[in-house]
């Protein structure tokens, strides 16, 4: 079995040595064969000189250079693409995870989960900006998608390569992977792990964060149930608006039949307007998103990244 562990790596410098020293230590005493993935993300310090050297006397680390900061979604999306393993592995670059807790997440994918997902149990964050948020999120998440995990935003995973190979991620979408390995009818459990305070620099995250991977979860659900037959949601929509407006204006048929009265007229039928005008949108964007789903399928995906280069061990 041959391991993929994937480093999103963006203005690092401090930490890379000491997380590639980790890292060496923790495969070197494992039996498996490994490989290690750091992306830059269009760092503008000497995060990716570094990592370059690292390259020229350990083969078994590889550099891929973004030609800009993309993000750690895309980054970590450059690192499944790009990977050999049969199992991948993502974390941190800044030291909060413990490389340590590797060989336990893949004893889990051996006992035959798809998925296990790092817990970050005893988080070393700051509670209003960073914990709180995370954990309202996290159980709205789990609530809405009937995915339960305590800790989506936990970066250290581990995946069966077939769990991810082929998967289109943008925005914050890397988070909601458990999601998508779900609803293909993958298994997945949850571990916890240790997680450390930041040593060096400063985090790149903030409360902002977590309001765009609300607004991302919306897209995820859509696509997790809906991505084959969209006009399955956009066609219930509209037929129960249609239904609505049929109501309104029968409700205003018989005001007027039987009991002759047509004192509501103006406001039933501007209803009854409102209601089938809107579901007759609905049932057309149905038909549209239909089109477009087709022709999604129907082509090669593009990336949401763009490669300045790429340094492999045979480089």
């Amino acid at each position: 079995m041959k391991i993929s562990v994937i480093v999103p790596v963006y203005n690092e410098e401090e930490s890379i040595p000491e997380l590639y020293r980790e890292l060496r230590d923790v495969i070197d005493r494992e039996p498996w064969d490994a490989e290690l993935i750091m992306v830059d993300d269009g760092s503008v310090d000497q995060s990716a000189t570094i990592i370059a050297k690292i390259a020229e006397s350990d083969p078994r680390v590889r550099l891929v250079r973004f030609a800009r900061n993309f993000g750690q979604t895309a980054a970590i999306l450059a690192g499944i693409d790009h990977a050999e393993g049969d199992v991948l592995v993502p974390m941190d670059a800044d030291l909060q995870n413990d490389s340590n807790d590797i060989p336990r997440l893949i004893e889990r994918i051996e006992q035959g989960y798809d998925v296990v997902s790092g817990w970050r149990k005893n988080r070393q964050d700051r509670l209003w900006s960073r914990k709180v948020p995370s954990m309202l999120a996290n159980k709205l998440i789990s609530r809405w998608t009937g995915v339960e995990l305590h800790d989506y935003g936990c970066t250290l995973k581990a995946y069966q390569a077939t769990a991810l190979k082929g998967q289109q991620l943008y925005g914050e979408m890397h988070r909601f992977i458990p999601i998508y390995a779900s609803a293909r009818g993958g298994k997945i459990c949850e571990l916890e792990v240790n997680h450390r305070a930041r040593q060096f620099g400063t985090s790149k995250y903030g409360l902002g964060r977590t309001f765009k991977v609300l607004l991302d979860l919306l897209t995820v659900k859509f696509l997790s149930g809906y991505t084959t037959k969209p006009a399955y949601l956009f066609g219930g929509i509209g037929f129960a608006l249609l239904g609505v407006g049929a109501l309104c204006a029968f409700g205003a048929l018989v005001e007027w039949l039987v009991w002759d009265a047509w004192q509501h007229k103006m406001t039933v039928m501007m209803l009854a307007t409102f209601f089938v005008t809107n579901g007759v949108v609905l049932l057309c964007m149905g038909l549209l998103a239909e089109l477009t789903v087709r022709i999604y399928h129907g082509q090669g995906r593009r990336r949401t990244y763009v490669l300045a280069s790429e340094l492999r061990p045979e480089d």
